[in-house]
């Protein structure tokens, strides 16, 4: 995230899941009214929608708690990133003694909300 983005921020790091699970989701309700994203995420079935809207929810809690007289229905989602996380790499045992590599994804949500 860029250091000129101005709003109001919220970041969620090391979250337990891969990225590209959450890319597809977030694509959904990048750049709508706090309202619609949150009802859009509410009713999906998917882990990440999870992650998000609680990450979603902090960023206007921020908004609400820095700026007393913002309501909900003027804020709008300027910025969201998915970031990679760490991979935590792990062994998974085969058969006849070998063993693969087992990578644990992790990533990082960031949203900036701003006024209409």
């Amino acid at each position: 995230m860029t250091s000129s983005t101005t709003g109001y921020k919220a970041i969620a790091k090391y979250l337990p899941i891969s990225p590209s699970k959450v890319r597809p989701i977030a694509n959904l309700i990048r750049s709508r009214s706090y309202i619609e994203a949150e009802a859009v995420l509410g009713t999906l079935p998917h882990k990440g929608a999870g992650f998000l809207l609680r990450t979603l929810r902090s960023a206007a809690a921020n908004a609400m708690d820095l700026n007393k007289n913002i309501n909900e229905e003027s804020l709008f989602i300027k910025e969201l990133l998915v970031n990679e996380g760490t991979r935590h790499k792990r062994i998974w045992a085969r058969g006849r003694g070998r063993a693969d590599r087992q990578l644990k994804r992790y990533a990082h949500i960031a949203v900036v909300l701003d006024v209409k």
